[in-house]
């Protein structure tokens, strides 16, 4: 039997800690907390759109990730600016960010407008990129309220890691669990309407239809509560 860090249960979250108006000066600025993972997500809004949408008066939602030096235990990890070039694996997670918190924007509604999300790793200990995301949607919300754009928002996005550790399916992963998962998957969901995301794969032997059932339920079953604590952070206005 697989024995968690933490003692937690298999569907047990880590603990989540949503902090808006983390900084200053940006118009959405969250801090979010998952077990030792921190992500810093900052909305910013630019009140013009990329060449391809000019014209159709509609909106967009587009997001960059970075690990900033000092957020893993092996060592610095270089800035990537310095390189002149982003790792392909960084480009990926950002295009992943920002699928997902496109779902909770009804572009039309917002118009010929942009929210870029900045979503900086202060901390790794798995689920950077599903932290990045379920921060990263509060940050929207309060940048779209900071242009008096709310009715645009159209739900909460939240996402989850889930994989099958041992031979057993567990809920939120962190960095020991996700480095010998043999099955890992990021799952995306918008409030009350579905999956925006799966991203799976075998690292080790491939998964049956029941396992793969089995991790969506789990993932739907976190991320329930991830929305629930994204509605509780942004109830609280300061």
């Amino acid at each position: 039997m697989h024995k968690r860090p933490n003692k937690r249960a298999n569907n047990e979250l880590r603990s989540i800690s949503i902090t808006r108006r983390y900084t200053s000066h940006a118009a959405g600025s969250v801090l979010i907390e998952c077990g030792n993972t921190r992500v810093l997500c900052t909305a910013s809004v630019s009140h013009d759109v990329p060449r391809f949408m000019r014209g159709r008066g509609e909106g967009w939602v587009t997001a960059e990730y970075g690990m900033l030096p000092g957020s893993t235990p092996n060592g610095r990890v270089d800035r990537e600016a310095a390189r002149g070039k982003q790792a392909s694996r960084t480009v990926e997670i950002q295009r992943l960010i920002g699928r997902s918190l496109r779902q909770c924007v009804n572009s039309t509604c917002l118009g010929e407008v942009t929210i870029q999300v900045d979503c900086d790793v202060l901390e790794a200990d798995g689920g950077t990129r599903t932290a990045s995301i379920s921060g990263g949607c509060v940050a929207v919300y309060d940048a779209l309220r900071s242009i008096d754009k709310q009715d645009s928002f159209s739900g909460f996005v939240g996402a989850v890691s889930v994989g099958i550790v041992e031979g057993e399916p567990i809920l939120d992963m962190e960095y020991t669990e996700d480095s010998s998962a043999s099955t890992d998957l990021n799952v995306v969901c918008l409030e009350g309407q579905g999956f925006v995301e799966v991203q799976g794969t075998a690292e080790q032997t491939p998964f049956s239809r029941d396992e793969f059932n089995a991790l969506l339920d789990l993932a739907d079953h976190g991320i329930q509560q991830i929305i629930k604590q994204q509605r509780e952070a942004v109830a609280l206005e300061t």
